[in-house]
């Protein structure tokens, strides 16, 4: 074992334990299926199943969508019960993603979108014709959906999807995948328990989720052990405007847990905050490091980015070379993120605490040309 991979590791059980001991109290509390940090999604284990409540993330106290999920074996009962699903068509590449976590890829028979899902194994089933495209997800091809005889399509919603009002005529099963719309990553992250129900992998999904929770709290309390780190900008210019998170984003939360510096951490917005190229130098144009995610196929350089905007060269980080990238189509950034933010933050640590020895980076690279 490397002395990098021992340091990570003595990080990781010096407070781990701790941890654990008090999740472990919080079930025994609250009981077994309690949520911790998702505020859209209430959950009560019975003797047959596991009744969900969705809530509607739009329009606060009301309810998107209710089941009653039943373990394998029990009886079939009213309407809104889901016997545990044997083949799905997904949406997203994301929840992709989660049902490889939790070893269930095999129970996807359709997916949409399939440009952008970069798991290999789908691909190859793809490829073999165990897994059919079915188009895009705006306008999926509903000829194909039908003829795959799936127990339910899993999609997330939002205001006026018109996809989900084509398919809810079919009289498949629709899954509100409504997690995107959780305030923090561990809420977000902590949907995967509803999703493992859902296939009568309930235990799996709560011990993957067990190892997020724990490895994130132990991460969280490295980095508040560390001196005050670096400050950070993210994103750029798309058009005329700036998209940046807002101070009670997902993101802004990770940077705080990162024990770094954001400049609109003080803002009150959740979403993303549409700011102009003025109003980004003025108040984050000294941050220490820049970090960008973007979609190929051309590399995104120093030079590029100067190409497309010469008021770049005035970013601290422009001048001092600490720029960091991040390629979303050949990284899984977006995939794996969702549901384990604990990578998330350890990425973050690193860029905000160069000193932090963590295995090195996962999504970025430094950008030297």
């Amino acid at each position: 074992m490397t002395n990098l991979l021992k340091e990570t590791l003595l990080i990781f059980l010096g407070v781990c334990l701790l941890n654990s001991c008090s999740y472990r109290q919080a079930k025994d509390a609250k009981g077994k299926n309690d949520l911790q940090y998702a505020t859209f999604l209430k959950m009560d284990d019975q003797g047959d199943g596991t009744s969900v409540t969705v809530m509607d993330p739009w329009q606060q106290g009301k309810v998107l969508q209710q089941w009653l999920l039943l373990k394998a074996g029990s009886k079939e009962k009213a309407h809104g019960t889901l016997r545990p699903l044997r083949r799905v068509v997904v949406f997203t590449t994301s929840h992709c993603q989660l049902l490889e976590y939790l070893h269930l890829q095999d129970r996807i028979v359709g997916v949409c979108d399939l440009q952008y899902i970069l798991i290999p194994d789908i691909q190859r089933r793809v490829k073999a014709g165990k897994i059919v495209d079915c188009g895009n997800s705006m306008s999926p091809d509903v000829e194909k959906i039908i003829a795959l005889h799936p127990d339910a399509i899993i999609i997330s919603p939002y205001e006026g999807n018109s996809a989900i009002t084509q398919l809810s005529r079919l009289g498949i099963p629709i899954i509100q995948a409504a997690d995107y719309m959780e305030t923090s990553a561990l809420g977000r992250a902590e949907w995967m328990r509803y999703y493992g129900r859902l296939f009568d992998c309930g235990e799996r999904a709560d011990s993957l989720f067990h190892v997020v929770d724990s490895t994130y709290q132990s991460l969280k309390s490295y980095a508040a052990s560390l001196p005050l780190g670096k400050s950070i900008l993210t994103e750029r210019m798309t058009g005329n405007v700036w998209y940046m998170p807002g101070g009670k984003s997902t993101v802004a939360a990770i940077i705080h847990d990162a024990h770094g510096r954001y400049a609109f951490a003080d803002d009150r917005h959740s979403g993303s905050l549409p700011l102009s190229l003025e109003q980004v130098i003025a108040k984050a144009g000294q941050s220490d490091v820049w970090a960008l995610k973007y979609n190929g196929p051309q590399p995104l350089t120093k030079k590029t980015l100067l190409q497309e905007c010469k008021a770049y060269s005035v970013l601290k980080a422009m001048k001092t070379g600490q720029i960091y990238v991040c390629d979303c189509s050949v990284v899984p950034y977006f995939e794996e993120v969702s549901w384990r933010p604990d990578w998330q933050l350890r990425e973050f640590i690193q860029l905000l605490h160069p000193q932090a020895k963590l295995g090195g980076l996962r999504y970025y690279r430094k950008e030297n040309s």
